[in-house]
């Protein structure tokens, strides 16, 4: 027998992970209660560093509904002073940014999602959150009238609207029948993290390789972050990704990329497939249901686009939902839920474009541009803007999606 929740909310955050933590900070900014339901218990352990990279957008947005946490990220994090390109071993391309504004945010800041998710929690503590742990959801069910929100211990939670941060699998937009589009290709990457040496660390410095000589010519690329290392290579055509994938078989491969010490501060290892999907739609037919993060896309990491795709999505789901609540009407309501969900839908689908430029632009596999990255190294002691090229290209164009014109 289910149990009905006393009361009805105006919104549910389904979800516990940055992206729902988010949301919710976002929520109370704007004056509304908000309460988080999230499947695993409070005390669970997240695997790994998981996204590291926090553009200087996404601190602003974090900064503008917590004043404080986008500094507290930057203090935490690491900016790298240094990044550097090589192409067969031979460096291509480097650029030395100058010391940032310690009264600014930085340009980006890298710190471990596992670290930035602790402050985050902390800031919803201080901003009044209410969290339901290890209460996973098991269906959702949307009318003209608002949602019911059904958990598997057949609690049922009534509110007026929902923002679904529930991740990939995400168990809201299944329930309300909102399907992915878009190509899963069959390129295969490792990612590794490692803890720093802190007696004798490495330099700070951001390097890709294009088809490192010491690998067989797959690509590497080393990103620095708060306590350690990201190490991302590409896999080739016919690898066994479970061979190159597993601890030991990075064992084998990293101390030819790395000082052999790192072998033995493997901290976390996952493979990955180059996902392009986006949810056809962010919201559902009666708008009632917001999608953000990973529920609504899934993208490569190159770029860092799914992380700092999410925040915005958690935040402008906030905004729409407080103007629909205050709407006059019921059409002025959805029609706000609407506009939002299709901004996010449209910078989501350009943020699945440009990681499939960035893809083209790495493999290499196609005549053409194979033809471009021999040129372009060949040519780059000489014009350094063809450096510049190869350096930018594995991370897709760096302009933002169309602007739509509203108050989102």
């Amino acid at each position: 027998m289910s149990k009905v929740k006393s009361g009805r909310y105006p919104v549910l955050v389904v979800g516990a992970g940055p992206i729902g933590l988010t949301a919710a900070l976002a929520l109370r900014h704007l004056g509304l209660p908000a309460i988080v339901i999230e499947a695993e218990p409070k005390d669970r352990l997240r695997p790994g560093s998981r996204a590291i990279y926090f553009h200087k957008a996404t601190l602003q947005h974090l900064e503008d509904i917590f004043p404080g946490l986008g500094y507290t990220f930057a203090k935490h994090g690491v900016v790298w002073p240094v990044k550097r390109t090589l192409f067969r071993g031979k460096e291509v391309y480097v650029k030395r940014y100058p010391s940032p504004d310690p009264k600014a945010l930085p340009p980006f800041t890298s710190l471990p999602q596992v670290e930035a998710e602790k402050f985050l929690y902390q800031a919803c503590l201080d901003a009044g959150v209410e969290f339901i742990w290890g209460t996973p959801v098991k269906d959702v069910r949307v009318d003209e009238q608002g949602v019911t929100v059904i958990t598997e211990s057949n609690e049922q939670w009534q509110c007026d609207y929902v923002i679904a941060a529930d991740g990939a699998r995400s168990t809201v937009r299944q329930s309300v029948g909102i399907e992915m589009e878009g190509p899963r290709t069959k390129d295969y990457f490792v990612v590794v993290d490692v803890r720093e040496d802190e007696t004798d660390p490495l330099p700070l410095e951001r390097i890709f390789h294009y088809q490192h000589p010491a690998v067989d010519g797959r690509n590497v690329l080393y990103v620095p972050f708060a306590g350690g290392w990201r190490i991302d290579l590409q896999l080739l055509e016919g690898d066994d990704p479970e061979e190159f994938g597993s601890v030991e078989g990075v064992k084998k491969w990293l101390p030819k990329v790395m000082h052999p010490k790192y072998a033995d501060r493997i901290t976390w290892v996952s493979t990955y497939r180059f996902y392009q999907v986006v949810a056809k739609s962010f919201t559902d037919a009666h708008c009632r249901v917001l999608l953000a993060g990973e529920a609504a896309h899934l993208f490569a990491p190159f770029g860092a686009r799914g992380m700092n795709s999410g925040v915005p999505d958690a935040i402008v789901a906030a905004k729409a939902i407080h103007v629909a609540l205050h709407a006059s009407t019921e059409e002025e309501a959805k029609e706000a839920i609407a506009v939002a969900a299709e901004e996010r839908r449209i910078a989501a689908r350009y943020n699945r474009d440009c990681a499939g430029i960035a893809l083209e632009h790495i493999q290499g596999s196609s005549p053409m541009m194979n033809m471009k990255r021999e040129v372009a190294a060949s040519l780059a002691p000489i014009l350094p803007r063809l450096g510049k090229w190869l350096d930018e290209g594995p991370y897709g164009p760096k302009s933002g999606p169309p602007q739509l014109s509203t108050k989102y």
